[in-house]
């Protein structure tokens, strides 16, 4: 048993494509689908372990992978380990951008070293490595890149950091699908609403662990979205056929985002979630006492 992906098998067959955040959740199942589809997948995150472990899963699949620690928030870091890559891979036909993190806080209790952490690391790292991919490989060879965004159209009330480091990431793409067109480079981006991922179980506010089994309240389909459902959006933006889409960003929230709250939502479970990540690791959170 493997990924089950609704895209060809050799679609990505001889591309190397770098995705950050590799280590988890969404990365995680982005590299898994992108390997399964023929793609030699570069892993890169801050932790070693995390990403030898997803070379080992990849591996015994047999695929074959790249493993780099980075920190993308460190300019030279992301320089070199993406001239390294062009070294042994001879060029980079996409990049994920996926490496991101936050923590919950009102805006009034969120610090200086606070706000700019979050802002370098879901805004500016992401730059330094589109940059470097763009300068080092896809000016000369073209490419596609997508940027990771969030659910935050209507404002980030208790993370209004990522708020702002997500909305820059969408105008960033929209520029850069405009400044690198010119070499045949798609820019694009996706902006999940609440994921059933592992990384729901990093957040330890009380506050914040008690209002995320009730978030599919708020979801007019109803439910929590799957990391398949997003890395799909993913791969669907890398590929051939989204040739001629670019500066755009698709919305993976389940309407969420369409939702005034003055329209009552109905309770159903008739959205059926897409589960074709076979290791998929589902968030411990959202299998404990579920809403009153």
């Amino acid at each position: 048993m493997g990924y089950r992906s609704v895209f060809a098998p050799d679609a990505f067959a001889g591309r190397t494509i770098i995705v950050t955040g590799a280590g988890s959740g969404i990365g995680r199942c982005t590299a898994h689908e992108l390997a399964s589809l023929g793609a030699h997948v570069v892993l890169v995150g801050r932790k070693q372990e995390k990403l030898a472990k997803v070379a080992g899963e990849l591996a015994s699949e047999g695929h074959a992978s790249t493993q780099h620690a980075v920190d993308i928030r460190d300019e030279a870091a992301v320089r070199d380990m993406v001239a390294a890559v062009v070294k042994e891979r001879g060029r980079i036909h996409g990049l994920v951008n996926n490496a991101g993190g936050q923590f919950p806080s009102p805006l009034s209790a969120i610090s200086k070293k606070g706000f700019e952490a979050v802002v370098a690391t879901n805004l500016t790292g992401g730059f330094l490595v589109a940059r470097e991919v763009f300068n080092q490989s896809m000016t000369d060879h073209g490419g596609a890149i997508v940027n990771m965004l969030a659910d935050a159209w209507n404002g980030m009330p208790g993370m209004g950091h990522s708020g702002a480091a997500r909305a820059g990431m969408f105008n960033l793409t929209q520029t850069a699908a405009v400044e690198w067109a010119f070499a045949g480079v798609r820019v694009n981006a996706v902006a999940p609403g609440w994921v059933a991922s592992s990384g729901l179980d990093t957040y330890e506010d009380p506050f914040v662990r008690e209002m995320i089994p009730i978030l599919r309240k708020q979801v007019p389909l109803h439910r929590l979205a799957t990391e398949a459902e997003v890395s799909g959006a993913i791969v669907f933006l890398l590929s051939d056929v989204a040739a001629f889409i670019t500066g755009e960003v698709i919305r993976i929230d389940g309407g969420a985002s369409c939702n005034t709250k003055a329209f009552p939502l109905s309770e159903h479970s008739n959205s059926k979630p897409y589960d074709g990540f076979h290791l998929a690791q589902g968030p411990a959170i959202l299998d404990g006492p579920k809403e009153k």
